[in-house]
């Protein structure tokens, strides 16, 4: 009987192998290069809300008194919107209601009209703001802001038919189909 004879099998890298190597290599080298090594923590923002001042609802104020100027336009640095100038004990406060008050309650924002606004006080870029929450003119009180400060959109007026009105039977099934 012959001895059984082991030899190794000749390893040649084939082209296919080779440029897999070396892609495999060059997305490691890739991958060492765009991480950064001496990765810090990102700054702490004080907007939770990543947009505009933050607002405080534990810090709320209410500030009685009267409007000295309504401004409308677009003041560079300051929260986007209407904002309210207005004379009280405290003295003069920049009161910003933002973009989404109703019409009925933009014509009823006349110099020396008196107000009620509560809100929280806020910084930005070295100017300090009363964000306001609600603001109460001429009777009628107004959500500026959910309590968290988010600005709300003003409810557009929905036409409620008076219950002697009888209404035709299509409108009452949702229209004609």
């Amino acid at each position: 009987m012959s001895p059984i004879r082991l030899t190794k099998p000749k390893l040649t890298p084939t082209p296919t192998t080779a440029k897999t190597i070396a892609g495999l290599i060059s997305a490691l080298l890739f991958a060492i290069l765009t991480v950064p090594l001496g990765a810090q923590p990102a700054p702490e923002t004080r907007s939770p809300h990543g947009f505009g001042p933050f607002y405080d609802a534990a810090h709320e104020i209410t500030i009685n008194g009267d409007i000295q100027e309504v401004v409308t336009r677009r003041i560079a640095g300051s929260p986007a919107g209407m904002h309210l100038l207005v004379a009280g004990p405290e003295g003069q406060v920049d009161a910003h209601v933002g973009p989404f008050l109703s019409r009925e309650i933009k014509d009823a924002l006349h110099t020396g009209t008196p107000v009620r606004i509560i809100g929280a006080m806020a910084s930005l870029n070295g100017k300090n703001y009363l964000l306001a929450r609600e603001l109460n003119v001429g009777g009628s009180t107004v959500t500026v802001r959910s309590k968290t400060g988010f600005l709300l959109r003003a409810h557009a007026a929905r036409v409620v038919p008076a219950r002697s009105q009888k209404l035709p039977q299509s409108q009452i099934e949702g229209g004609a189909r």
